[in-house]
């Protein structure tokens, strides 16, 4: 249903949650505004990294080096959620 949405795409994602809700579930607006919202969220959240020190993009690490790519950062590692 989602597919091809990267973390820089949110909109893209909000878009197409919202259309099924509207088009498939035939739902009000608002209340498919409101499931896209939840969606999102849990979408940036899952894509941040955990450690809280960082809190960046998973998609500003080096995957291999587990590494944030901004300079500034202390993170070293991603710490997995509990």
């Amino acid at each position: 249903m989602w597919e091809n949405v990267t973390p820089f795409q949110m909109d893209k994602l909000w878009s197409q949650v919202v259309h099924y809700y509207v088009d498939k579930k035939k739902m009000s607006k608002e209340d498919a505004n409101k499931i896209a919202a939840a969606v999102v969220k849990k979408e940036i959240e899952k894509n941040t990294c955990q450690n809280i020190s960082c809190r960046h993009l998973k998609s500003k690490h080096l995957g291999d080096k587990r590494q944030c790519m901004i300079v500034t950062c202390p993170c070293s590692e991603f710490v997995k959620k509990q």
